[in-house]
């Protein structure tokens, strides 16, 4: 893939199950190529359990002590998906994203969650991401991507324009 002009690669499951291919791909590649994608979701308990294969299967990992062990791994970014809000289109998990920015030293990107305009501002305000993805709100919904990144400018989120 980096070959054919990729600039980053996002590895999941095959990093869950083999921690030791994010030091490969780090020592071979650099850590700016390697995105370890975390899908997880919030159990009753209030544990972030992390989840394989899409996320159909749950995993003894806890999302906190993954993500650092990621970080510490030398890994470029870490894709944190919620599985609790992904297409609930009712916000991203901001107190989780809050204590992934808090304990990590890399950027965290935020998935899963957005519905409206307010939720990519919290996102960034509260939760502290680096960045943001979605998906439906801009296919199918009544996002536009100039007309968000206009109301986060004027709600004083530094974003390209």
């Amino acid at each position: 893939m980096l070959s054919a002009g990729a600039d980053k690669i996002s590895v999941n499951s095959a990093a869950l199950r083999r921690p030791g291919l994010i030091d490969e791909i780090v020592s071979r590649f650099g850590s700016q190529v390697c995105v370890v994608a975390i899908d997880a979701q919030q159990d009753e308990d209030g544990t972030w359990t992390c989840y394989l294969n899409g996320g159909r299967i749950p995993t003894e990992r806890k999302l906190f002590e993954w993500a650092k062990e990621v970080n510490d791994r030398g890994a470029g970014e870490i894709l944190f998906t919620s599985m609790n809000h992904d297409g609930v289109k009712k916000g991203f998990a901001c107190d989780a994203l809050n204590r992934l920015a808090s304990i990590l030293t890399i950027p965290v990107i935020a998935s899963g969650g957005a519905g409206q305009m307010e939720d990519f501002r919290d996102v960034f305000a509260k939760g502290h991401a680096d960045a943001a993805l979605a998906a439906s709100v801009f296919h199918f919904g009544p996002i536009g991507i100039p007309e968000l990144k206009e109301y986060l400018r004027k709600e004083n989120i530094n974003v390209r324009l």
